[in-house]
């Protein structure tokens, strides 16, 4: 009779334990086998002899991800919030050429001063109070075009430091109002001036400042190479094979770009870039040129940042305001998330990609920051039509 039962017992746990379906992962274990595709129409891979080869910049590693904060605390506390945000799957927002290719965001507006600047921001501070740099009691000035200056208003707020950022007339009013929110001293550039050398001139005027300085300090890529490239290889399984992002200081394409062409030397690096600015024709013949004023926010350049690592960089995609806030407006329609310009920017250039590529593609790029910070600007119907943009009004 025991056998009997036994017997009965062991067919009840197969009838449990066999239809359990094992989910394989969204992407394969095994490397892709490597393939030349053909640049696509978009995709400008013209590069000007001056700028390759360059000598390799070092950064120090990733941490050891072993060592997470989370161990060692029982609560998470805001800084804790920055980093390690999902990766979204977008490609509802086109109709890609290969059936398996899929275009990823990373959605930086989760995190706590909603965008990715917060990631340079931390460690930017982290390391200055590390080196001695930065200490109790000082002021922190910086030029921003917006996101960054929220991001140093938060960690000022935070640390106990008093905080001065500068930004210009394009700065949305959103963007304004939170650096004020946290309790730092806004100013606003007049058009003749530049925010950028306004930063180095208070910086040389106060000595005792810490002075940001994000478009030249190298710790702005390296805090990218050590936080954000490392989630991306992991959340992938590797199988990146393209990255695209826009680039205002540069150093999230470039930190992004040097970490993942370390790990993988065939992934694709593309910049995505506003039409006017510099970016492309630098890309392209190693002169500057001049540049032309455009509507988004947060990226594009009238110079070349110290930053900008263009060695890195193994085409552009030259996207202008509309095609950028339309995007902005299809991402919000088809996938339910509300990012600003600089994302629209970026998934119209991955939208390009995707279309013309034949072979499947992973393609992973920036979701930079939330729309809610531009509410009154490219979700604005009265701000479209008095920009000349009345035809994106639905």
């Amino acid at each position: 009779m025991m056998n009997f039962w036994f017997v009965q017992l062991c067919l009840g746990v197969l009838a449990i334990v066999l239809p359990v379906h094992s989910f394989s992962s969204t992407y394969s274990s095994s490397p892709p086998t490597p393939t030349t595709t053909p640049s696509p129409k978009n995709l400008d891979t013209h590069k000007s002899e001056t700028l390759s080869p360059l000598i390799p910049r070092h950064y120090s590693p990733p941490p050891d991800s072993s060592s997470s904060p989370w161990k060692k605390k029982k609560y998470p506390t805001s800084l804790d919030l920055i980093g390690n945000t999902p990766l979204v799957d977008i490609t509802a927002v086109c109709n890609p050429k290969n059936p398996k290719t899929v275009i990823l965001g990373k959605a930086e507006f989760i995190n706590p001063g909603y965008s990715m600047k917060d990631r340079i921001t931390a460690h930017i501070f982290s390391k200055a109070e590390r080196e001695g740099v930065l200490k109790e009691g000082m002021t922190v000035v910086a030029a921003s075009s917006g996101n960054t200056g929220c991001s140093v208003a938060m960690m000022c707020a935070i640390k106990g430091y008093k905080a001065v950022v500068i930004t210009n007339e394009k700065c949305s009013g959103e963007k304004r109002a939170a650096i004020k929110a946290y309790g730092a001293e806004l100013i606003i550039s007049d058009p003749d001036k530049c925010y950028m050398q306004m930063e180095t001139d208070l910086a040389k005027a106060n000595p005792a400042w810490f002075s940001v300085d994000q478009y030249n300090n190298l710790n702005n890529p390296e805090g990218h190479y050590r936080s954000t490239a490392p989630e991306i290889w992991r959340q992938t399984d590797g199988e990146v094979t393209h990255f695209v992002a826009a680039g205002s200081t540069g150093g999230t394409i470039s930190g992004i770009g040097s970490y993942l062409k370390e790990t993988k030397p065939s992934v694709n690096i593309v910049l995505a870039d506003p039409t006017g600015s510099v970016f492309k024709n630098y890309f392209k013949t190693g002169e500057i040129g001049e540049m032309k004023p455009f509507l988004v926010e947060g990226v594009g350049k009238n110079n070349i940042p110290g930053a900008m690592d263009f060695g890195v960089i193994d085409g552009i995609v030259d996207v202008n305001d509309k095609e950028a806030i339309r995007m902005c407006r299809t991402i919000a329609s088809r996938t339910g998330l509300c990012v600003g310009g600089s994302s629209g920017l970026n998934v119209e250039a991955c939208a390009r990609i995707a279309e013309e590529s034949d072979e499947p593609a992973v393609i992973v790029t920036m979701l930079c920051d939330s729309g809610i910070k531009y509410l009154s600007k490219m979700f604005n119907d009265e701000w479209l039509e008095e920009n000349g943009l009345g035809d994106l009004v639905e």
